[in-house]
């Protein structure tokens, strides 16, 4: 009688969320932008920063992108930048080999994922294959943060960073610099902390704040489920922002445990037919958030969409959702 009832409470808890998240409302489109010139392709990261939008590629480990209105398109401007030597990677040696392999096919051993400002123009990228920040200077001096090892073994305990290309995936960072969140992309996803101290980048107390291991139903209909996911960070008015590709949203949380408090969904526009690609998942990676609405990008992959056969990547501009990002 008490598994019954126990069933009952979860399938209830279960029908209400999804019905809470079926009125979560929808993001207006106010212009798709195509970007041309990113050179490595793969639009994975996007920010706004000494008053202008900057993305980077995915396959690019030595640049990073600004992008100007020209006409009806982006153009995106390289800005070349020295690299230092890489940190060594944390990933076991199975997962590095692979990540090689992947590199020497596509371009990009770094596999930058995500992009961030702080309030003195520096420019903070971080690489998945690494699990790692670099932190880009106004003046162009590239340097990788210090982050704790603890950061990494503790991620592992909790199930984190367990299957390949599926490492840190988002990134966000305090107007003063001085605290870092990040993102495990899935299977399970996760939100990470560490903060700048006297004593250098430590977790002020667990490193990870929360671990969610769900999935929902592919997009199409037909495929297996999809795991959840976080493809960006952003942060904003002191909440995080997560950009959740396999659900189509941008999601509002705190910054101390990632707790949920509402999403804007843009399912309506990615999934319509003019915007489509032949993929049962969700194509989204790259976010910025702002007092007049939302930047969202696509890493289409060089795929080409459905309903006009055009290969670049596609900076979607939405507006401000009504009552602003701090709406109850």
């Amino acid at each position: 009688m008490r598994r019954g009832l126990l069933a009952l409470a979860l399938t209830a808890l279960a029908l209400n969320s999804h019905a809470e998240e079926a009125t979560w409302p929808q993001l207006q489109l106010a212009k798709a932008w195509p970007v041309e010139g990113l050179f490595g392709g793969n639009l994975s990261g996007v920010t706004e920063c000494r008053g202008q939008l900057w993305a980077i590629s995915d396959r690019v480990d030595d640049a990073v992108f600004r992008l100007r209105e020209d006409g009806e398109v982006l153009r995106a401007e390289a800005l070349m930048f020295a690299l230092p030597p890489s940190p060594p990677s944390p990933l076991p040696f199975g997962m590095r080999a692979r990540n090689w392999l992947a590199a020497q096919l596509r371009g990009g051993e770094l596999d930058f994922e995500g992009m961030d400002c702080d309030q003195d123009g520096n420019l903070y990228l971080v690489s998945e294959s690494r699990v790692a920040v670099l932190k880009l200077a106004r003046n162009g001096k590239a340097e990788w943060l210090r982050l704790p090892k603890k950061l990494w073994s503790q991620a592992r305990a909790r199930g984190l960073f367990q299957r390949f290309n599926a490492y840190a995936e988002g990134l966000a960072v305090s107007p003063d610099g001085q605290q870092l969140w990040l993102a495990a992309e899935r299977e399970p996803r996760g939100l990470l902390s560490v903060q700048n101290t006297s004593k250098g980048w430590q977790c002020s107390s667990a490193c990870v704040l929360s671990v969610d291991a769900g999935t929902r139903a592919a997009w199409d209909g037909v495929s297996a489920p999809i795991a959840l996911d976080y493809t960006a960070l952003s942060l904003y008015q002191q909440r995080l922002f997560t950009l959740e590709r396999s659900e189509h949203r941008i999601c509002r949380r705190d910054t101390a445990k990632g707790e949920l408090q509402r999403c804007w969904g843009f399912a309506e526009t990615l999934q319509d037919d003019q915007y489509r690609y032949n993929t049962p998942y969700g194509v989204a990676e790259a976010m910025s958030l702002d007092a007049e609405g939302a930047w969202v990008g696509i890493d289409n992959g060089d795929k080409a969409r459905l309903s006009d056969g055009d290969t670049r990547p596609y900076l979607f501009r939405f507006n401000l959702p009504q009552g602003g990002w701090m709406a109850r």
